[in-house]
C-alpha cells in the first residue's frame, strides 16, 4: 500500500511535469500545485467553466482571459471561496450571473486551483501560493 501510494505520487509529479512541459519556466513546486489544483478543478469548476476553462456560451465565463487573470490575482481566492454576483467583464464580453462560493475549500485547495488555472489557462509561470491565499481572503467578504 505504501509503495503504491509512493508511486501514485510520483506519477502525479511525472504528469505534472510533462503538463507544463510546453512553459519551460515553470518550477516543480507550480507544475506539483497545479497537478492538485487540477483535481479539485474536475471536482469545484470544471462543471460550468469545462475542461479547458471555456466556459459555457455566455451563462458561464470563460477563464482564458490572461488579463483578467493579472489583473484581478488579488480577488480571485474571494471568488473561488465565496462566489460572486453580478457583472463580470471576461475576453470583452460581459457576463451577467451569479456563481456559487466553495466555502469547504481550505487556502490550500484554493492556491491549487488557482496555480492549475492562471498556469494552464492563464499563461502564468507561477505559484499561487498559500500565504497569498490567505492575505487576500483577509480583504475580502
Amino acid at each position: 500500500m505504501r509503495n503504491t501510494l509512493f508511486s501514485l505520487a510520483g506519477i502525479s509529479v511525472l504528469i505534472g511535469m510533462l503538463i507544463f512541459s510546453c512553459q519551460p519556466k515553470v518550477g516543480i513546486e507550480t507544475a506539483q500545485y497545479a497537478v492538485n489544483g487540477q483535481k479539485l478543478y474536475v471536482t469545484h469548476c470544471q462543471s460550468c467553466h469545462g475542461p479547458k476553462g471555456e466556459g459555457l456560451g455566455m451563462l458561464y465565463p470563460p477563464l482564458t482571459d490572461t488579463t483578467y487573470l493579472k489583473e484581478n490575482r488579488k480577488i480571485l481566492p474571494g471568488i473561488v471561496k465565496n462566489g460572486m454576483n453580478g457583472p463580470i467583464k471576461i475576453n470583452e464580453k460581459n457576463y451577467e450571473g451569479n456563481m456559487p462560493g466553495n466555502p469547504e475549500l481550505t487556502n490550500v485547495d484554493i492556491a491549487y486551483i488557482l496555480t492549475y488555472i492562471t498556469t494552464t489557462f492563464g499563461n502564468s509561470t507561477e505559484t499561487y501560493t498559500q500565504e497569498e491565499v490567505k492575505n487576500n481572503l483577509v480583504n475580502c467578504r
